[in-house]
């Protein structure tokens, strides 16, 4: 097996060391925050497996590049407000590395730090599409 120049793991952490990350507990309590955005980048499977947060806005990882610039035609009013955004993902790898790339893109966000793992264990609500 061919040995990659800097592993996932190495780019996480040093992702983790340039941005902002926010506890679970912190994000608990900003949850029906008007200012505040949370941005859930996991699959759609992810979601109706194990539910959500309410209120989060969706946005699948493969597209948020695209969704946050004003100058792409797939642009989303959502990221167009002056409020706080946190993404967030399963475990806090994937929104890291997103996060890094948005804040090099110049779009001001933090993520989750141990991702939807540890919400609902910590009191987190969580809505489902479930009847």
């Amino acid at each position: 097996m061919k040995k990659l120049k800097t592993s996932s793991k190495d780019m996480v952490a040093a992702a983790r060391a340039r941005i902002e990350e926010i506890e679970t507990a912190d994000l608990i309590n900003m949850v029906d925050d008007e200012n505040v955005v949370i941005v859930d980048i996991r699959d759609i499977r992810e979601r109706e497996r194990s539910g959500y947060i309410p209120g989060s806005f969706h946005a699948p990882r493969g597209m948020i590049e695209f969704w946050v610039d004003p100058d792409s035609p797939y642009f989303k009013d959502v990221f167009a407000q002056d409020k706080k955004y946190v993404f967030h993902c399963a475990s806090g790898w994937r929104s890291a590395l997103t996060v890094a790339t948005l804040n090099d893109m110049g779009f001001e966000a933090s993520h989750l730090k141990e991702g939807f793992s540890t919400w609902e264990s910590q009191g987190g609500p969580v809505d489902t599409d479930k009847s």
